[in-house]
């Protein structure tokens, strides 16, 4: 089996709230990412699912070095990102890359699409020839669907899933062997984000790329991921296979959000919704519960689960789960 291209080790990520006026000032820890691991291997799709606020986000961000994580290690191709100092890391950006959710805000509008695609080129290549760098954006503009005569319009000009390719080919100017994609389609129409899925799983063959793909949206994960990581308020809750997770889940929040899943069928969708238990929010990042961190809302809870942490640990299956009841429970769909 190859090695792993990526290599997430116990990542933690905290920012400090400062409350109260001059003299009652308070400071509080919000742990947004709490000890995540996994791997990751070339041609592979990892999906990040959560409910808004999980971390999923600094997650990335903290992987691609763009915030200091305050515990772990990023390990790329072997070499440790996080010891890295700021020309060093700057350089690793080649190969890794990110697409983000608001496919518009994300554009410069200033900015004809040409410029914005060209823009990695010329910041690592400050000397490649002005035709060599046209000829590359035309190419990358073709490769994600784009018409090479649109380089001189302006993002205004292009529809929401347009300016999203726009992003794409910036993110992959560079030829990356990483893109995280942080909620790429949640901004668009269905129709499109088929389209957008598409696209990015034909890349993915096309160039051999490892992929992250960060998403609330658990049907959409289905259809690109080959394995899901499932997080809750910073933590891995489950890592499986994605046929395995959607088959049975191992988790109880991994299960509450299978049926959360929009259902066509009217009558089916009624009775699943009915067994549905995942109710109220997250608990306050600064009342963080004991134990395990879903156990206030879980109706399998039992006397331990309040008071001992679960580790993740790793299943026959091979899949990973962080549950004390996880041999017990049939949470299969």
């Amino acid at each position: 089996m190859s090695k792993p291209v990526l290599r997430v080790q116990d990542l933690a990520v905290t920012f400090t709230s400062t409350t109260g006026g001059l003299l009652q000032r308070r400071e509080r820890q919000i742990r947004a990412v709490d000890g995540i691991s996994f791997e990751l291997n070339a041609g592979e799709t990892l999906g990040i699912v959560g409910e808004s606020g999980c971390g999923k986000s600094t997650l990335a961000r903290a992987i691609l070095g763009l915030i200091s994580p305050n515990r772990g290690r990023v390990q790329w191709m072997g070499e440790d990102l996080t010891g890295l100092d700021e020309e060093a890391l700057r350089q690793k950006r080649k190969q890794l890359q990110i697409v983000f959710q608001d496919p518009v805000a994300s554009l410069d509008p200033r900015m004809t699409a040409g410029d914005i695609i060209a823009e990695p080129l010329w910041t690592f290549y400050p000397h490649m020839e002005r035709l060599q760098v046209e000829e590359r954006t035309r190419g990358m503009m073709k490769m994600v669907g784009l018409l090479p005569n649109q380089i001189n319009r302006y993002p205004h000009e292009f529809s929401g899933g347009q300016c999203q390719r726009i992003g794409i080919a910036r993110a992959l100017a560079l030829n990356p062997r990483l893109l995280i994609c942080d909620e790429p389609v949640s901004a668009l129409d269905v129709s499109i984000q088929a389209q957008i899925i598409n696209l990015l799983r034909t890349l993915q063959r096309k160039l051999g790329l490892a992929l992250i793909f960060i998403a609330h949206d658990l049907s959409v994960v289905r259809h690109i991921s080959n394995r899901v990581l499932v997080m809750y308020m910073g933590q891995a809750m489950e890592v499986s296979a994605k046929a395995d997770l959607y088959r049975r889940p191992l988790h109880p929040y991994s299960n509450a959000l299978m049926k959360s899943v929009p259902i066509p069928d009217p009558e089916l969708a009624r009775r699943v919704r009915a067994e549905s238990w995942l109710t109220g929010d997250m608990p306050s990042p600064f009342q963080r519960p004991r134990g395990c961190i879903f156990h206030n809302r879980c109706p399998y809870r039992i006397n331990r689960c309040e008071a001992d942490v679960p580790a993740l640990r790793r299943m026959e299956s091979g899949d990973w789960v962080a549950c004390h009841r996880a041999e017990e429970l049939d949470l299969s769909i």
